[in-house]
């Protein structure tokens, strides 16, 4: 049997230390796709010259890693990245370098150490503001007749059923409605995290189709991150 050459890296331990940032997405940047964001993190990081710890292996890559994936379109204040380096830092000097390198639209509010695990995420709160085809205030009785079915139904893919009927209605926590500057807009918390995830999107099209609701203009914000024990994450 052939001897195959031993990787240089295999028996390298590098020191890491790890950090939670975070940072907000909103503007132009809200447009960014999830997977164009981590390879803009990673320019961002190499050009404020901040050493990242990379994983072992024939493959290595950069530890980043972003609990709760953002959806397409949608502003946030209050994201999450994790990050490993292979140099301690202080908190203010990274947020500060990062800053100085990012684009538009991305900005880190703050740097600390991790102390609550990922999985401990159940919930995420939206502020959504429209305007559709009545007025804002029938969209405002529109949307809490909505929220007051009985069941709420909409089509869900799953991996091993395919397409199946889901009742959502238990899953909307719905804080508020008002009406603002000739906007409906809604304060909603939804499931999010690693068991079961429900976006604006799906909620926004089942009231639309349920209410015969045309909407024009949407504009939707991440406000909060939460446990599932209603505990704020950070």
């Amino acid at each position: 049997m052939a001897d195959f050459p031993v990787p240089k890296n295999q028996s390298l331990v590098l020191e890491r230390f790890d950090y939670r940032l975070t940072y907000g997405k909103t503007g132009r940047a809200r447009y960014i796709s999830h997977l164009d964001l981590m390879r803009t993190m990673q320019r961002v990081f190499k050009r404020a010259r901040i050493p990242i710890w990379y994983t072992q292996g024939f493959n290595p890559h950069a530890y980043l890693n972003f609990p709760l994936a953002l959806s397409l379109g949608t502003d946030s204040r209050i994201e999450i990245l994790d990050v490993a380096l292979l140099e301690e830092m202080e908190f203010d000097e990274i947020a500060k370098r990062l800053n100085a390198c990012m684009p538009e639209g991305l900005y880190i509010y703050s740097v600390a150490k991790p102390v609550k695990k990922h999985t401990e995420i159940g919930f995420a709160e939206y502020e959504i503001r429209f305007d559709c085809n009545i007025s804002p205030d029938d969209a405002k009785n529109r949307f809490e007749s909505f929220v007051s079915r009985d069941k709420i139904e909409i089509e869900k893919k799953t991996k091993k059923k395919g397409v199946n009927l889901v009742d959502i209605k238990p899953h909307i926590n719905l804080l508020s409605v008002n009406v603002e500057d000739d906007k409906t807009v809604i304060d909603v918390i939804l499931p999010a995290g690693c068991e079961f995830n429900l976006n604006t999107t799906l909620v926004m099209d089942a009231f639309c189709a349920m209410e015969n609701v045309g909407i024009g203009n949407i504009y939707t914000t991440r406000t909060k991150i939460m446990c599932k024990n209603g505990e704020d994450f950070i």
